[in-house]
């Protein structure tokens, strides 16, 4: 330190060695500043999780808010012809419940125990599987539980919609929606607002000489388990017997009848050939009035 009152003498000041100068700014340090460590599982990463959940969970509720979904049908318990199928997310569980032993007896074991196990395993997986490696490869147990997981699904899905399509072609059955979207179509190139479920066409024809003997022909050939028991059917996939005179003359619905015809069974070993004769006499009788 400087002495004295003159103004050319040099002022040197003297600080402590001991005190390291700091030249990082006051930010603290993030994870990658640790070599080997990684960010705590709960609750740092679970709670950004849980958050970016929320916003996706908040955007599909928007979504179906704004969109609603269409739609179907209303349910009919006599179409015996209806194929019922989940959506495609839930088709890996649909074919694995076909299986005998989660099906039956094992039911609860199929619907309870075995979605338990894997959503158990899903949420014990961060403190079953603590190791700090993140390449799949060098995580064979639990990578081979995934893949394996993965594979089930996939071919469970395929085989159950294989089986699916096997009976349509089979019953010669158009799904549903598939119909909606042709009628829709339709009315839309014919200027016409498309047809809604809740406010269904009524085209059928009514039912001619109803109290037939023939009618019980029919009841006891089971035509009232495809065709409902006031014989409208389901059309397009199953045709209504009403109105079916306008359609198929007497010998041909003795042929379908006979040796059946598309989706249809044939009953000539159910049926004699006098009833079958009777009961397409009485069909050929099924027109629409004239006007």
């Amino acid at each position: 330190m400087a002495h004295g009152h003159k103004s050319n003498e040099k002022v040197v000041y003297v600080g402590d060695s001991r005190v390291k100068k700091s030249n990082h700014p006051n930010i603290p340090p993030d994870y990658t500043s640790y070599p080997g460590k990684s960010e705590a599982f709960i609750p740092n990463f679970l709670l950004k999780e849980w958050m970016v959940g929320c916003v996706v969970l908040v955007g599909f509720l928007t979504w179906t808010i704004a969109e609603g979904a269409p739609l179907g049908y209303p349910a009919d318990p006599t179409n015996a012809s209806f194929i019922p199928m989940p959506d495609w997310y839930f088709l890996f569980l649909y074919q694995f419940l076909k299986y005998p032993w989660v099906s039956g007896d094992y039911i609860v074991l199929g619907t309870m125990g075995v979605p338990a196990v894997m959503f158990g395993g899903l949420l014990l997986a961060p403190f079953l599987d603590t190791g700090k490696e993140r390449r799949f490869y060098r995580r064979p147990i639990a990578s081979s539980l995934m893949i394996l997981s993965l594979i089930s699904c996939v071919y469970l899905t395929i085989v159950s919609w294989n089986h699916y399509t096997h009976e349509l072609e089979a019953t010669n059955t158009i799904p549903e929606h598939h119909v909606r979207e042709e009628k829709a179509r339709e009315a839309h190139e014919k200027g016409q607002e498309a047809p809604s479920a809740s406010k269904p066409e009524d085209t059928a024809v009514a039912l001619v000489d109803a109290n037939d003997p023939a009618m019980d022909i029919a009841k006891k050939a089971q035509c009232v388990s495809c065709h409902a028991a006031d014989l409208k059917g389901n059309p397009p996939q199953i045709p209504a017997l009403t109105g079916v005179g306008d359609r198929l003359s007497k010998e041909q619905l003795v042929e379908t009848v006979t040796n059946g015809r598309g989706g249809m069974p044939a009953f000539k070993d159910q049926l004699t050939a006098e009833e079958i004769d009777q009961l397409t006499t009485w069909l050929a009788k099924q027109k629409a009035p004239a006007e």
